[in-house]
């Protein structure tokens, strides 16, 4: 079996499972935030006037919504608030950060997890070795209450990246580039990402890989657990033993696909308007006046990717007429970049720091965009008015690719800039 074949056979209580059939499985760990979660499902249950199944695999961020722009946010945020303490959850991160990357940074998610969570873009979960899959609020509801969920086995995909990214690439390069290959109607698939270049991918990195599987239209993404991976989760407080590392394929499982690629031939990528799809090497873009840039997201502004944005910046300065604003993905990111210097080498650039959170990446909160505003972005996603108005234009790109857009004025090769500062 493949190794979400194995997930998915443990969790429903069988020795074997394969792709087509339909098993009911037990849940190892439930996912909500503000927007989605318990303004949502709490009518059912008061309904039902059922109780949640196992508060002690609840977790709840609030990330949305923060900090309330207006009443009816502050009234979401009340709600929420609320449900936590009537249920009993203790795993309720408010205002800490984005829920895919507190999950992880509080080890919450571990290898071999059947995971459930209420936003699309909880195959983030995947990063670390377990299947974890978006729900909508009615299938929520059954979860809580039942703590199962029935599925559907997926096909699963081995996408395997050789080599080493160069200078000036990232995670978002990676999956830019297979948003435009692959195209996004790859529906009921497992992606799982392997190869050397996959291996040598900090946690957060790989966290973007399987984040981004939803832009692929695929059910969910996965990377095998190994050593970095262990030492992340003990490093987020869980004292995860080595027979975590038992949960991969075994050597002669069943891909559907198996697609091999070349990551040292990988030039930085750019997504136009209005699709991920769009992509393309950064030159074809390269020109681009823009208004905005934008580093935020679970995709964009983990530490990682504010180290990579500092990298651009230091000792330089964002052109004028544009505005560079950046919002850490946690405000464990926002302590821990300010602790090594990397705050103030934005903030020194001429960044805007804004409070973590979702933000801006969808539509709330400060850094929206207006009509004709011209916008690129480390976030995942650039459909027509997901960042404010529809008659705004959104390109994607690593958070090297942003900062230095941002310095430039234009769309730009983040490359010359990074050999520039290396040559001097």
């Amino acid at each position: 079996m493949t190794l979400s074949e194995k997930i998915l056979a443990r969790a429903s209580g069988r020795d074997q499972v394969r792709p087509g059939e339909i098993v009911t499985c037990k849940v190892d760990l439930a996912m909500m935030h503000d927007s989605g979660g318990p303004r949502r499902v709490a009518p059912y249950l008061e309904r039902l006037g059922a109780k949640i199944w196992d508060p002690s695999k609840v977790v709840i961020a609030s990330d949305h919504f923060v900090p309330p722009p207006d009443v009816d946010s502050a009234e979401i945020l009340a709600l929420t608030r609320r449900f936590a303490r009537e249920h009993e959850i203790e795993s309720f991160y408010d205002m800490q950060g984005i829920c895919h990357v507190v999950l992880q940074e509080h080890a919450h998610v571990l290898p071999g997890m059947f995971a459930v969570g209420g936003d699309s873009h909880s195959p983030s979960g995947g990063a670390v070795g377990a299947f974890m899959v978006g729900i909508g609020a009615t299938e929520m509801a059954g979860v809580l209450v039942t703590g199962e969920i029935w599925v559907r086995v997926p096909e699963s995909w081995l996408i395997e990246w050789h080599g080493q990214l160069g200078e000036g690439l990232a995670a978002k390069d990676i999956m830019l580039f297979l948003c435009a290959k692959l195209g996004m109607s790859n529906d009921y698939k497992v992606m799982q990402y392997a190869g050397s270049a996959v291996t040598a991918l900090s946690m957060m990195e790989r966290l973007v890989l399987c984040n981004m599987s939803a832009e692929l239209g695929a059910k969910t993404g996965i990377i095998a657990p190994d050593a970095w991976t262990l030492a992340a989760l003990r490093e987020g407080g869980h004292e995860v033993g080595d027979d975590a590392l038992r949960w991969q394929s075994d050597a002669g499982a069943r891909y559907e696909r198996h697609l091999e690629f070349d990551a040292g031939a990988l030039a930085p990528q750019v997504a136009a308007p209005h699709s991920p799809a769009n992509s393309a090497p950064v030159a074809e873009h390269g020109g681009v006046r823009i208004d905005q840039a934008y580093i935020g997201a679970c995709t964009g502004a983990k530490l990682s990717d504010l180290h990579m944005a500092a990298s651009v910046l230091k000792g330089r300065k964002v052109a004028k007429g544009v505005r560079l604003l950046i919002a850490p993905a946690s405000t464990l990111t926002t302590r821990e970049a300010a602790a090594d210097g990397t705050l103030a080498t934005l903030v020194e650039a001429g960044a805007i720091m804004l409070p973590s959170g979702c933000g801006a990446c969808a539509g709330y909160g400060a850094g929206v965009l207006a009509d004709g505003d011209v916008c690129i972005a480390s976030t995942a996603r650039n459909f027509k008015g997901r960042m404010g108005s529809p008659g705004a234009l959104v390109y994607l790109a690593s958070p090297y690719t942003v900062a230095a857009s941002a310095v430039r004025g234009t769309i730009g090769d983040p490359r010359d800039l990074l050999a520039m500062k290396a040559a001097a």
